[in-house]
C-alpha cells in the first residue's frame, strides 16, 4: 500500500475522475488548504482520507499529508487532473524497487496549450539552475513525485510554500540520493479548475519567487 497526498485547494470538479481512477494499493490522501468549493466532502464522498490544514501554501500541505501518511513509499500528485493516477506505479517504482530514493515525473504534455509558454520556460531556467547545483539529471520541477515518508521527514524541509518541490530536490542533491526522473503525461486539467502556478502569469512569478529564494540559500 501506498498513499497518494494530493493537495487540494477547490479541485471538487476533479476529484471525481481522479479518485475513481486511483489504482489498486494507492490510498489518496486529500489535503484541504483552505477550498470554499465542497473540496472536502467530494473527497470524502469518493473514499479519500481527508485533512485540513489551516496554514496556506502548497509545502504546507504537502508536509501535513506525508506527516499524515503510512510509513512507506509516498507518492505526491497534483488533484487538478492534469496528471493520471495510473501512471503512479511508473513513478513509485523505482523506489520500490532501490533503484531510486527519489522518483520525479518529467511532464510531457499529450496537446498543444497544456503547458503554458511562460511556465514552461520558467521551469526550464530553474531545473537549468539545479542541475548545475547538484549535478541532478532533472529537468522538470514537476508536482509528482515518489520517495519513502521516513526520508522525506529526515531532509527536515522547511519550505511551506511554492519553494517545496524545489527544496526537496536540492536537498536530495545534498544527500547523495540517487533521483531518478520518470516521464509521465501532462493533461489539461479538469473543467473549472485553474492551476495555481502555470494558470497565471502572477501565479508563475510568485512560484518562481519562492524557488529562486531557496536556490539563493
Amino acid at each position: 500500500m501506498s498513499d497518494v497526498v494530493l493537495p487540494c485547494r477547490d479541485e471538487a470538479r476533479a476529484l471525481p475522475g481522479l479518485l475513481t481512477r486511483m489504482p489498486p494499493g494507492y490510498r489518496p490522501i486529500v489535503v484541504d488548504n483552505g477550498s470554499s468549493d465542497g473540496t472536502a466532502e467530494v473527497a470524502r464522498a469518493y473514499g479519500a482520507v481527508v485533512i485540513a490544514v489551516a496554514e496556506p501554501g502548497y509545502g504546507a500541505a504537502v508536509h501535513a499529508g506525508i506527516l499524515a501518511a503510512d510509513d512507506g513509499v509516498v507518492c505526491v500528485m497534483d488533484a487538478d487532473g492534469s496528471f493520471d493516477p495510473a501512471q503512479l506505479p511508473r513513478v513509485a517504482g523505482p523506489v520500490r524497487q532501490g533503484a531510486a530514493r527519489l522518483a520525479v515525473g518529467r511532464r510531457r504534455p499529450v496537446a498543444r496549450g497544456v503547458w503554458p509558454p511562460h511556465a514552461r520556460v520558467a521551469n526550464a531556467a530553474l531545473a537549468w539552475r539545479l542541475r548545475r547545483t547538484t549535478g541532478l539529471p532533472v529537468h522538470d520541477i514537476g508536482p509528482m513525485r515518489a520517495a519513502r515518508r521516513a526520508d522525506l521527514l529526515a531532509l527536515n524541509l522547511r519550505d511551506r510554500r511554492f519553494g517545496y518541490p524545489l527544496e526537496l530536490l536540492i536537498g536530495a542533491g545534498r544527500a547523495g540520493w540517487p533521483v531518478v526522473e520518470v516521464d509521465v503525461d501532462y493533461h489539461p486539467r479538469a473543467a473549472g479548475t485553474r492551476s495555481k502556478v502555470t494558470g497565471t502569469l502572477r501565479g508563475t512569478a510568485r512560484a518562481v519567487r519562492d524557488m529562486s529564494a531557496v536556490l539563493a540559500r
